[in-house]
């Protein structure tokens, strides 16, 4: 089993940056999908951006804002934030698509618990 850590979540000002981390709780074979999601109360979770097999989406309300990224050595994914805006305040969940050994022949998917993002002045 494999717990994955959010960090970097915290209050910031309209235009402001934040920088949130999504690490696994041990060593992984590889990380062949990652995803983050954000979700506000009373509303269904929603995609900010997705990365499968080399190709990337965001959703319009963040492209060119946001950029989702990975570092395999540390088995963590990112997501980096910027030119936030008060409509990015939510809870983000980051999510992994991961083969955890290098026998491993079915990808497992897991998600982090959540860090609180709240843009306002």
């Amino acid at each position: 089993q494999v717990q994955l850590v959010e960090s970097g979540g915290g209050l910031v000002q309209p235009g402001g940056s934040l920088r949130l981390s999504c690490a696994a709780s041990r060593s992984i074979w590889s990380i062949n999908a990652m995803g983050w999601y954000r979700q506000v109360p009373g509303k269904e979770r929603e995609l900010v951006a997705i990365s499968n097999g080399g190709s990337t989406n965001y959703a319009d309300s963040v492209k060119d804002r946001f950029t989702i990224s990975k570092d395999n050595a540390k088995n963590a994914v990112y997501l980096q934030m910027n030119s936030l805006k008060p409509e990015d305040t939510a809870v983000y969940y980051c999510n992994m698509g991961v083969l955890e050994y290098s026998y491993s022949r079915r990808q497992r998917d897991y998600w982090g618990q959540g860090t609180r993002v709240t843009v306002s002045s």
